[in-house]
């Protein structure tokens, strides 16, 4: 619609400081499209990985009633198939947050 595009004149400062969020601090790598997890062959590279480990994908069991069984509410959800997360492990912060604004 006509909202989708937006037109906005910024000082050069302001225009670094929203450019540089995007930007990732000195030793992270971005890992989006590396790994066994890469999407193109996340399915195989997995497949593969089981047939080495010889291990099969395990099984989920049905709960007949699931109010029965319910846990403490998570406010991590999967937004593809509504699934609960389990956090394993928190990083912890190091000095400022990565997107708070420059110290100077």
């Amino acid at each position: 619609g006509r909202t989708r595009h937006k037109v906005m004149t910024l000082a050069a400062p302001e225009f670094m400081r929203r450019f540089l969020l995007h930007v990732l601090p000195a030793r992270f790598h971005r890992i989006r499209h590396y790994g066994l997890l890469a999407n193109g062959h996340r399915r195989s590279n997995l497949a593969r990985v089981r047939a080495l480990l010889q291990v099969t994908p395990a099984v989920t069991a049905v709960v007949e009633n699931p109010a029965a069984h319910a846990e403490a509410p998570t406010p991590f959800v999967c937004p593809h198939c509504r699934q609960p997360m389990h956090v394993l492990y928190m990083l912890p912060r190091l000095g400022q947050a990565i997107r708070a604004p420059p110290l100077s």
